[in-house]
């Protein structure tokens, strides 16, 4: 047998992890020598020390000059004889190409050639190489090591000179001055048909070899002793592809001679039996020479077994002592695997402490494959329970460890350790703590992990006893063998205080114990009185026993696991199908029959009758006749018609009417039956309604708590019926219409009774609506329709702005957006429909933006006092939650252009103050918004500044430009500045038309009252302005600068004094980049302007157009030629390209990739070179030339469509190809902010 590696060491030696030292491994004749190299092993719990590697990300260590620095000495690798070069002889690998190889017919193919392609059997490769050795040995070993330099993607190539004059590590060296320094890619790590199956070529050549060989030529004392040399030496370079080719290939060589050695340590077994049988024979029956004949095999065995040895104790020390603790993960998880293999192959000898102490160190990995590579390892030795004692020590050395990664942040990894933790589990090694760790975790998300800890709970909890005792019920029913199961499962259910979701326990053990479909069992134990020697359920367990039986007939009927939890395999296979329709049929068979007895026992509990409710959802409704269980279902629906009428309770009543729904189906049988029960159950209802509210309206403020309860218990159950059923026949909505009217009138109306009324007339509506044919609806029906929306949005609207209570403002604003958003344009889809369409008049408009700024822009101080007066951070989350809801409301009004988009600068202001809250429906919406029309939007952008200007302006005389409120809003524009992405042709009228907004607004009035010498009184608001300088194209630049010099009396324009400092500050920044020669585009920057002196008429005409320019922006627009204007090369780039696709599809994301992180870092965008009057006059000329349309139409015709089109009286039919001059319309009126 193989001895163990640590010289006098002992296996099962406590001290290999008590106390442990550097390994060393005595040296052993031959000519084999040891690796110098003995590095010290890492402490356990400080496994991020790997051994340094320097340049980890590259593959040298230090860069020279158009080379690499040679890797050191082999150190480590053993000795080995010379080569002898015999000169002239064909090498191992020499083959007659095939006209379609890798090599030209004159050149042989390699080994390398032959292992990548895979085509030939590695059996006759092998052979082949065999009988080259034979022949020529130097010559076939010469070929073997270019082998293994060429797998590693080196084109250096070794010469017999070099082989016979050098040493490896001399080698080694040339190879790396030679390798490739372009790419980082070697065989084991490249993709592509050619090397799909490399590595297990590669590996495969080295088992065949060294089977092969075991018996003649891995003694020679040549090959081995080069080959283990010369992947020593590699396995230590600094290239990291020398380094992992030769750890792959040391390792699966050193399993290769585990196989050999274990092959002869049988041998040497038998022979010495065979030795010890002859021996014992009788003096004259005893054969001396079969003795002799034994002895010398027994002695051959035994040199073998040395020389094997010595080779894996060479390898052992020499590459993976070093290498398990590689700065490359993949090499410490070949390390990690292959140690593993040989423990299982060969565990007389691997399968001992001094060995599994590297997989204990390495379960403190960095990385989780590793970590997962270490897990496997063990768990292919703990499968074996021959295996125990020996790694008794092991397990009480690294227990604690393995069943801390159960939590590991590699999901993979935790669901191995919990496999691991289970094979292990022994009530002397896991303590009651360490199985607790693993219990939690059946309430994980991560599905994998939660069946893994299914599994450790079913193996350790709920195993049947074998004592055969059978249990009975009172009545001297047979109990099923499951029921002490389903008792610890209810009991384990109720002690898990960190977690009530009996849907993921469920779906945890679902397919590890069969007791969650033993229906029987349940009912049972619900139904049936215990016999003798079994306890009573408590109230507590019969409740958790009712859920959890829920649980499991939704998990059996829909074979899906419960929400959060989703697997990553979706779609069922036919098998499933199967699976999943055999259980829903054996739960209906029975339960059909023990619900109703279920509900009659507990129709006063309303927890248990929950969930008893919900279960005929999951039913196969079509047995109730198959099986003529007709009187079933007459049980059923009166034990439901008991319920309604005993309970009020919102969950129980809404699983009622979800239940019922499902029986009135009309693809069963069995619903007509249903829906006459269900007709009884509402026309009781309604009747009761009217008659509580009759009475109720007829006491008037006299009216008691009796009367109030009966309306709102009435009002409850309607409501709850109304979500799954048309009540509208029953004309319910005058009534709710009625109470509404009453609390607009002043009268006293209950919050609870408001809020249903409110609800009920909502849903009434929607029913109406969606019984309407929609290919030939009636038209009495639409007027109907017509008049209750009418009148429903009138009420709703006087109660947001009348009622104090601001839960009935908050509900009827949600119910007039709701309302809204149905009956929007995308109604008139349908021609038929399109009198439905509804339109917001202007006092509702303001009555819901005021409701905005009374319940959602809430100040500080009165956040803070509705949320903090104790009140816990639950109730502070859904406070936000409700006033978010609100704001999105509101804002699918906008989109859906329901409202004018000028209402959105009163949220648009609020865009950085609540950022945290609100900040991604702001900006949702703004992008919405921009895609419908961009130049109004761009002009809502303006309102909402020169709003908070006028704010902070009212509070501030004069007006401190460094204060924070001022900076504030310049902070603002910069972040509305970068919502307009990195394109500036795309908005380069909505730009145009903020700047121009934005002048008006600064210099109106023109003189100040207070100080007719002074500047203007908003002129500040042209700093605020400068913001989106950026987003100008050059060419507008000094047509901008033009108009607001045109705005401005002479001389105005050169003052410097403190006050127009902000004029100067806008004029520099319009300034800027005017020599730029950058083209932005929609992608970017996309190159360079011309660069060099233009002539004089080319100048001359230049200042001519630039002339004519400013004149037609300062309101004198000269007549538009029939195509609109395009200055950016970079869009006729993107429209000559037909990849490039739609450019409103990608407006959406222009405030998202590239806009405000983009730009933080980066300074102003330069802009593209020419005047715009310039590329008019061009474009002019190309007019009878060019036929590709420019127009806007055009454009949007290939972007994507929003199902809403803008209002005409904001519609921007000048698109954004037109010319920012001709935005000087006689619309715009100074004074004005622009919308």
């Amino acid at each position: 047998m193989m001895p163990a590696l640590h010289a006098g060491q002992k296996a099962q030696d406590p001290g290999d992890f008590a106390d442990i030292g550097s390994p060393h491994i005595t040296r052993r004749g031959k000519g084999m020598a040891s690796g110098s190299e003995g590095g010290t092993p890492e402490h356990p719990g400080h496994e991020e020390e790997h051994e340094v590697v320097p340049g980890e990300d590259s593959d040298f260590e230090e860069p020279r000059k158009g080379r690499k620095r040679p890797a050191k000495g082999g150190g480590g690798a053993p000795s080995a004889k010379k080569a002898k070069t015999p000169g002239g002889k064909k090498g191992a690998g020499g083959r007659t190409p095939k006209p379609n190889g890798t090599a030209t017919e004159e050149q042989a193919v390699t080994l390398f050639e032959v292992v990548k392609l895979g085509k030939s059997a590695m059996q006759s490769v092998v052979d082949e190489w065999i009988d080259s050795y034979k022949q020529d040995r130097d010559m076939a070993l010469l070929d073997l090591i270019q082998f293994f330099i060429q797998c590693s993607g080196c084109k250096g190539v070794v010469t017999a000179e070099m082989l016979h004059n050098m040493e490896h590590s001399d080698i080694i060296r040339k190879m790396t001055e030679e390798f490739d320094e372009d790419s980082g890619d070697y065989p084991l790590i490249m993709t592509g048909p050619q090397y799909k199956r490399f590595k297990n070529n590669f590996c495969e050549f080295i088992a065949v070899l060294v089977r092969q060989c075991q018996y003649s030529i891995i003694y020679d004392q040549y090959m081995m002793d080069n080959v283990i040399s010369l992947l020593t030496g590699l396995s230590h370079s600094q290239v990291r592809a020398f380094r992992h080719t030769s750890t792959l290939a040391a390792m699966k060589l050193m399993t290769a001679l585990v196989n050999v050695a274990l092959t002869l340590s049988v041998n040497l077994d038998n022979t010495q039996r065979q030795y010890e049988s002859e021996r014992q024979k009788a003096q004259g029956k005893r054969a001396s020479e079969r003795l002799e004949i034994l002895m010398q095999k027994r002695a051959d065995l035994q040199e073998n077994q040395e020389e094997v040895e010595h080779m894996m104790n060479s390898i052992f020390k020499g590459v993976f002592v070093h290498r398990y603790r590689d700065s490359l993960p993949e090499i410490r998880a070949i390390c990690m695997e292959e140690i593993g293999t040989w423990m299982r192959q060969y565990s007389d000898t691997f399968l001992a402490d001094s060995y599994l102490k590297y997989v204990g160190w390495t379960l403190h990995d960095k990385v989780g494959e590793v970590r997962k590579m270490c897990i496997s390892t063990l768990q292919a030795l703990y499968c074996n329970k021959e295996n125990a004692q020996k790694l008794e020590l092991f397990t009480n050395r690294f227990k604690d460890r393995i069943v801390s990664m159960t939590l590991d942040k590699d999901m993979d990894v935790s669901v191995q350790a919990i496999k691991l933790v289970t094979m292990i589990m022994n009530d002397d090694i896991l303590t009651s703590e360490d199985c607790e760790n693993v219990y939690q975790l059946v309430y994980s998300s991560h599905r994998a992990v939660a069946q893994a800890a299914g599994e450790f709970l079913n193996k350790r909890l709920f195993q049947q006893d074998d004592s055969g005792k059978q249990l009975k019920t009172k009545r001297g029913k047979k109990r099923s063998p499951n029921t002490p199961l389903v008792r610890d499962l209810v009991q384990f259910f109720i002690e898990s205080e960190l977690h009530e979701h009996a849907a993921y326990l469920v779906d945890s053990l679902w397919e590890t114990n069969e007791m969650l479909k033993d229906w029987e069992c349940m009912t049972d134990l619900l139904l049936e009185e215990p016999g003798r020697g079994e306890e009573v359920l408590t109230d507590q367990q019969e409740t958790a026993l009712v859920e959890i039986m829920t649980c499991c007939i939704r998990q059996a009927s829909e074979g899906i696991p419960p929400i959060g939890r989703a697997s990553a395999k979706k779609v069922q296979t036919a098998r499933e199908k199967k699976q999943i329709y055999d259980d829903k049929v054996k739960l209906t068979e029975h339960l059909i029959q023990t619900l109703p007895a279920l509900l009659g026992k507990y129709a006063v509990d309303a927890e248990k009758v929950i969930n008893l409710l919900c279960i005929p959802q999951y039913f196969d409704l079509d047995i109730y006749t198959t099986s003529r269980l007709e009187k079933h279902l007459d049980l059923l629906l009166k034990h439901m018609q008991d319920i309604v009428e005993k309970h009020a309770e919102q969950e129980v009543l809404e699983e009622c009417s979800k239940s019922l729904m499902v029986l009135c189906s009309e693809d069963y049988p069995i619903h007509t039956k249903a829906m006459v029960s269900r007709g009884g159950l509402f026309d009781a209802l309604v009747q009761k309604f009217k008659q509580s509210l009759e009475t109720f309206f007829q006491e008037g403020d006299e009216a008691d708590e009796d009367d109030i309860f009966s309306v709102t218990s009435a009002q409850k159950r309607l409501m709850e019926f109304y979500k799954c059923h048309d009540l509208s026949p029953f004309d319910l909505f005058e009534k709710f219409i009625f109470i509404i009217k009453a609390a607009n009138d002043k009268n006293y109306i209950p919050q609870e009774i408001l809020i249903r009324s409110i609800a009920c007339a909502h849903m009434d509506v929607m029913w109406r609506f969606s019984r309407l044919d929609e290919h030939d609806p009636d038209k009495n029906d639409i007027r109907t329709i017509n008049s209750c929306v009418k009148t429903f949005l009138e009420y709703c609207s006087q109660l947001v702005e009348g009622y104090v209570d601001p839960t009935i403002q908050e509900e009827a604003f949600m119910s007039i957006v709701d309302i809204l958003v149905v009956f929007a344009r995308q109604v008139a889809a349908n021609p038929v429909m399109k009198n439905l369409i509804h339109h917001t008049d202007p006092v509702t408009e303001v009555r819901l933006t005021s409701l905005l700024g009374e319940r959602v822009f809430v100040g500080p101080e009165e956040e803070h006092q509705a949320t903090d007066d104790e009140e816990d951070e639950a109730n502070k989350i859904e406070a936000l939650h409700k006033r978010r809801n609100l704001l999105a409301g509101y804002c699918k009004l906008v989109v859906y252009n329901m409202v004018s988009i000028k209402t959105a600068a009163d949220i648009f202001k609020h865009y950085m103050r609540y950022y945290n809250d609100y900040g991604d429906i702001i900006k949702t919406t703004l992008s919405k918004a921009r895609e419908m029309d961009k130049v109004n939007t761009a002009r809502t952008l303006n309102l909402a500044l020169t709003q908070l200007f006028r704010e902070v302006k009212g509070t501030q005389q004069p007006l401190d430009r460094t204060s924070q409120p001022f900076l504030s809003i310049k902070e603002l524009a910069r972040r509305f500045s970068l919502t307009f992405g990195l394109d500036p042709v795309k908005t380069r009228q909505a730009v145009a038309e903020i700047h121009k907004e934005g002048i008006v607004f600064a210099i109106t009035p023109l003189d100040d009252p207070d100080d007719p010498e002074g500047p203007p009184p908003f002129l500040s608001f042209l700093e605020i302005l400068a913001e989106f300088s950026p987003k100008v194209m050059k060419q507008d630049r000094k047509t901008i600068l033009n108009y607001l010099e045109s705005k401005l009396r002479p001389g105005m324009i050169n003052k410097t004094d403190d006050p127009w400092l902000p004029l100067l500050t806008y004029r520099n920044s319009l300034l800027e980049g005017e020599h730029g020669s950058k083209v932005v585009g929609a992608r970017g920057i996309r190159g360079h302007g011309k660069k060099g002196g233009k002539s004089p008429s080319e100048m001359a005409a230049k200042r001519k157009l630039s002339l004519e320019a400013n004149e037609a922006f300062a309101g004198k627009t000269p007549n538009r030629p029939g195509q609109p204007l395009h200055t950016s090369t970079a869009v006729k780039r993107r429209r000559m390209d037909p990849e490039e696709g739609s450019e409103q599809s990608s407006e959406r994301d222009e405030s998202e990739q590239g806009s405000e992180r983009e730009f933080e870092h980066t300074g102003k965008p330069a802009l593209s070179q020419g005047s715009w009057a310039q590329v008019r006059h061009h474009d002019v000329a190309r007019k009878g030339r060019a036929n590709i349309s420019y127009s806007t139409h055009g454009r949007r015709g290939r972007g994507k469509q929003m199902p809403i089109e803008p209002e005409p009286e904001e519609a921007d039919d000048s698109g954004d190809d037109d010319d920012i001059a001709d935005f000087d319309t006689s619309d715009m009126h100074i004074g004005q902010s622009g919308i």
